[in-house]
């Protein structure tokens, strides 16, 4: 089966922001007198829609949840992550723009989706100076869908827009295991984890993917056999 695009998660995976992201979460998660660790907040809340986030990692460490509670974290998170991000550092996780190019060369989409709305994905695209059909063919992000991950719309909307048919013709690749979940459900040719960002090899494990690669490069090799 021949690869025709690689579905990449942003944070963790392609982009190093230090994750500031999950930091800046905690932080507001923690304002509203929450006492949860980052460790948890990665945990129950990497890769996820961020509101959708805080709701996992509050149901998850055992505090009671209401609707308004969590519009007042979201709100909170939204502003402060817009003040980090004005002075953040972001840089290309290693071997990412090497393995872009590559893929390009062998006529294979790139795609990057994400967990952020799209305001914070473009912000750290424009720090990259990366740019549609340069880099990268397409950008997909978690407010472009009514349904968000693990469940795969943002995979189908990528695949209506470049016109691919078949998801066994699709690897996606991400740092957490709803990242792995979101590829299964898309029924994609491969779903990868990566060990660059919010899970560990073990945690990544839990989640059954067909391949846990340490480096975003070893992905070559693995089209490379396939094809």
């Amino acid at each position: 089966m021949s690869v025709l695009m690689v579905v990449f998660d942003m944070a963790g995976t392609t982009v190093d922001e230090d994750n500031v992201v999950y930091k800046t979460l905690q932080d507001a998660i923690v304002h509203y007198s929450y006492p949860v660790s980052l460790s948890q907040v990665l945990e129950f809340g990497a890769g996820k829609e961020k509101r959708q986030a805080v709701i996992d990692i509050l149901e998850n460490t055992g505090f009671e949840v209401s609707s308004e509670n969590v519009d007042l974290i979201f709100a909170y998170f939204i502003d402060k992550l817009a003040k980090n991000y004005e002075t953040l550092d972001v840089k290309p996780l290693p071997d990412v723009e090497q393995t872009f190019k590559n893929l390009k060369e062998r006529n294979i989409k790139v795609v990057l989706n994400t967990g952020y709305n799209r305001k914070t994905a473009e912000s750290l695209i424009a720090k990259l100076r990366w740019e549609e059909s340069n880099q990268f063919d397409l950008l997909i992000t978690a407010s472009d869908v009514k349904k968000n991950r693990p469940q795969p719309d943002m995979i189908l909307l990528a695949m209506s827009k470049l016109n691919i048919l078949d998801s066994k013709n699709i690897i996606k690749v991400g740092d957490s295991t709803v990242d792995i979940e979101e590829g299964q459900n898309a029924e994609c040719l491969l779903s990868i984890g990566i060990t660059s960002g919010a899970h560990t090899h073990q945690q990544l494990r839990e989640a059954d993917p067909d391949f846990i690669i340490d480096n975003v490069s070893e992905l070559i090799g693995i089209i490379e056999y396939l094809h």
